[in-house]
């Protein structure tokens, strides 16, 4: 049996993927050979996260080129100050960035708080335009690509002093879930939330305990690449079966191997994999019900 996958949260605009490492070119410009190892391991569709405007002009101009391709349109809690100069305008950019594109955008987002990075933007920022982007979806009947780190109080607040919001729009999903099992359990409670789940989510022993007690009928699987993926040093690691050839150094890069530190879409299995193990589960009804849920959130319409 093939497995299936939804990657509903992976970062493809960035440069990495283009053979770009903070500014600098290491090897050719891989994207495609990339999206090609992922169609191969049994992905079937990739949702592009967004965080401002110009990622957003970005990822439309790559999902354009696959049907396999979806995007989000939306600010990340550190890019708020986006909004500053002129809120109404940007606000109104990003509707019609999503009016525009209906086949194409599947969530808003990515959205949420985040007290962790507050160099980027303070708080103060992020709590208004959060709470707008939440107006956004409801508006343009999109569930939520929800962002929370450090910030579970004022999140909770927000969601539920706007819980008509969230019914409408359909709800969202808690992408690279890091908290605590009260944290899991207060966004479960709520009604109508996802918990996304990748190797951010899976570092430590307590966050593999965490996912261990997750409700299956309330999880999707995520790579947030090219970040997060499952390092050596994670308690999640000896539970990963599927490996990669791999080189250490991005000069070393050849179309056959990854690139250490460069997580890609085709890791999306050894997130199944790992949660099927803490679980002890058969891997393959839980990759069904977890590509069921996502298709539940992001692709119940006809897309």
């Amino acid at each position: 049996m093939t497995l299936k996958f939804i990657d509903i949260g992976a970062n493809l605009t960035d440069p990495m993927f283009r053979g770009c490492y903070g500014g600098s070119r290491k090897h050719p410009d891989d994207f495609k050979t990339v999206l090609e190892r992922a169609w191969q391991n049994g992905m079937q569709k990739i949702i592009v996260t967004s965080g401002c405007v110009s990622d957003v002009n970005q990822a439309l101009e790559l999902v354009a080129k696959d049907d396999r391709l979806y995007t989000t349109v939306g600010v990340h809690p550190t890019r708020c100050t986006e909004f500053l100069p002129d809120p109404e305008s940007y606000y109104n950019e990003l509707h019609s960035k999503i009016k525009a594109n209906p086949q194409k955008v599947v969530a808003v987002g990515e959205c949420g708080l985040d007290y962790d990075r507050q160099h980027f933007c303070p708080k103060e920022t992020q709590l208004p335009y959060f709470e707008k982007q939440l107006s956004l979806a409801e508006e343009c009947q999109l569930p939520l690509f929800l962002h929370s780190r450090n910030a579970h109080e004022d999140f909770m607040a927000i969601l539920e002093r706007n819980r008509d919001k969230l019914k409408a729009c359909g709800g969202g999903v808690v992408h690279s879930f890091t908290g605590t099992l009260e944290e899991a359990k207060s966004l479960l409670a709520f009604g109508g939330l996802y918990i996304g789940i990748n190797g951010c989510s899976l570092k430590t022993d307590e966050n593999v305990e965490v996912v261990r007690q997750l409700p299956n009928d309330r999880i999707m699987l995520e790579t947030d690449c090219p970040w997060c993926g499952i390092r050596p040093s994670h308690a999640s690691h000896k539970h990963v079966a599927t490996k990669f050839p791999t080189v250490k150094k991005k000069e070393k890069w050849t179309a056959e191997t990854l690139i250490d530190g460069r997580c890609e879409p085709c890791q999306i299995g050894q997130v199944l994999e790992v949660i099927a193990s803490i679980k002890q589960q058969p891997k393959e009804e839980l990759a069904e019900q977890y590509y069921q849920n996502t298709l539940d959130l992001f692709f119940s319409k006809t897309k």
